[in-house]
């Protein structure tokens, strides 16, 4: 007798169709297709295994690779697969997950199901992946059903008082039983459709390595913008060119600039009333938004463009524009105007809201006072949000205290990494911007991932200068699934939601 253990190959799937139907006969003989297993071996042909006795394929072991905190302790099988689709499959995922493993009852003697748990630890190990999980039958249930629980019933074969055919083996193959399942897989008699979530945990994982930044490691640079007098808009173009030169030098995936930074190209026209010299500065905002464009290209980095005024339809808007680096721009405009806004140069408010799409996630942005509204960040986080952006201009210290300390609560009660970037200094000759006052800074949720303050880095406070900050998205899907508090999943959506009208 010759006993190979190797990858599964599509020209097995006659032998491999035959020991199914005789393992499978208590389930009705509900086989996998052929079609099926094509799909598995194209997706990841290195996780379908299978042992061949005299060259026949007798037993076989089929996995995907998930990114497990995505689905959680309570999936069902139908959930992990994808339906069954295996669009579930990541192959930047932590976790190997046993989707079928069974050996044709003619040949149960020979621990063939013992190789095919090896031969998974040492994929999980060679692939280096967190652990192995799977959800379990427990064929033996049904004659306890009517005396035991399924914990009970478990407490037992693990005590091995009880044998059960499948968790017996598991237990001895050194998994541990996670939870009890309900409803995990629909037919299953003998297990009374409950199942075991099973897990082995692979000693030799190493995580990520410290030398090389993780997929969901994001870099963010924040530009700290001195007001200044420029002679012409070149001499501004350079300024915020040696800015994105800068952040992209360090490999940054965004800059951010403050709201208005482009208010020193008001100078000219001061004389002027200021309603009417910032809608003559709006003149200006679509060369400016197109050369930013360029930046972004060109450095190869996204660009929040600060904030500017745009004029439409004899209406005057404060917008930013997402400058994407694969040459898209995106754009928002401020919902919430200041009195000051109102009174002056006689804004109005956007009333478009909505997350955007990134090479690195999903993002939100509002400008200044927005972030001051609670529910437009909770509307975003709805949508997907993992970042928000808020370009802000204030003008003295307590204006700034309450950007702050409201963008600091957005990131907790979000679940977000939150950024804010401000001007500083004086700007003479330019009526209503003479005092600036910021610190920008990214602020995180609060948990035992994330710094104790929730304050990930901050800058000076009223210094020109530039932050790069490095925050994990990995951690947010963390902290969803297991955190301390789990902020967004306990709301009681029976009792009050949050919602746009339009």
């Amino acid at each position: 007798m010759n006993i190979e253990t190797r990858k599964l190959t599509l020209e097995d799937y006659d032998d491999l169709k035959e020991s199914m139907l005789q393992a499978y006969d208590t389930l009705g003989g509900q086989i996998w297709g052929k079609a099926t297993i094509s799909k598995l071996l194209k997706l990841f042909p290195e996780g379908q295994l299978c042992i061949a006795v005299d060259d026949k394929v007798v037993a076989c072991s089929l996995s995907i690779i998930v990114d497990y905190d995505e689905y959680g302790d309570k999936h069902t099988y139908q959930m992990i697969t994808g339906a069954y689709t295996f669009s579930t499959h990541d192959p930047n995922g932590d976790t190997l997950y046993g989707i079928e493993i069974f050996v044709s009852p003619e040949f149960r003697g020979l621990r063939l199901g013992r190789r095919l748990y090896e031969a998974r630890k040492e994929l999980c190990e060679s692939l280096n992946l967190k652990s192995i999980i799977a959800g379990g039958r427990i064929p033996g249930y049904h004659e306890f059903a009517d005396q035991l629980s399924p914990r009970q019933y478990i407490d037992k074969v693990k005590a091995k008082e009880i044998y059960d055919p499948t968790l017996t083996f598991q237990l001895s193959n050194d998994f541990h039983v996670r939870k009890v399942l309900k409803n995990y897989l629909p037919g299953d008699h003998e297990s009374k459709e409950f199942a075991t979530l099973i897990e082995w945990n692979n000693i030799y994982y190493q995580g990520i390595d410290a030398s090389a930044r993780s997929a969901k490691t994001i870099r963010i640079g924040l530009v700290q913008w001195q007001m200044r007098l420029f002679p012409d808009i070149e001499a501004f173009y350079e300024q915020v060119e040696f800015f994105v030169d800068a952040v992209s030098g360090y490999k940054s995936d965004f800059i951010m600039f403050p709201e208005f930074f482009n208010t020193p190209l008001l100078h000219p026209y001061n004389h002027l009333p200021e309603m009417e010299a910032m809608r003559k500065l709006a003149e200006h905002t679509a060369e400016i938004v197109e050369r930013i464009q360029q930046y972004a290209l060109a450095y190869n980095v996204n660009i929040i463009s600060g904030s500017m005024p745009i004029l439409e339809n004899n209406k005057l808007y404060n917008a930013t524009y997402l400058c994407h680096r694969s040459g898209k721009t995106d754009e928002y405009r401020k919902i919430h105007i200041t009195p000051n806004e109102q009174k002056y140069y006689g804004m109005v408010g956007g009333d478009r809201l909505q997350v955007f799409d990134t090479d690195c996630g999903k993002v939100g942005i509002l400008i200044c006072y927005d972030v001051e509204f609670p529910e437009l960040s909770r509307i975003l986080a709805d949508q997907g949000m993992q970042m928000l952006f808020v370009p802000f201009l204030t003008d003295t210290q307590n204006g700034y205290t309450r950007v702050r300390h409201c963008a600091q609560a957005r990131a907790i009660e979000n679940e977000c990494y939150v950024a804010i970037a401000g001007c500083v200094g004086n700007l003479p000759k330019v009526n209503n911007m003479d005092i600036q006052f910021a610190q920008s800074a990214v602020f995180t949720p609060s948990d035992f991932a994330f710094p104790t303050n929730a304050v990930k880095a901050e800058t000076t406070p009223n210094t020109e200068m530039m932050l790069v900050v490095d925050v994990d998205l990995h951690l947010l899907d963390e902290l969803h699934h297991f955190g301390t508090v789990k902020i967004l999943k306990d709301r009681r959506k029976d009792l009050y939601e949050v919602r746009l009208l339009k």
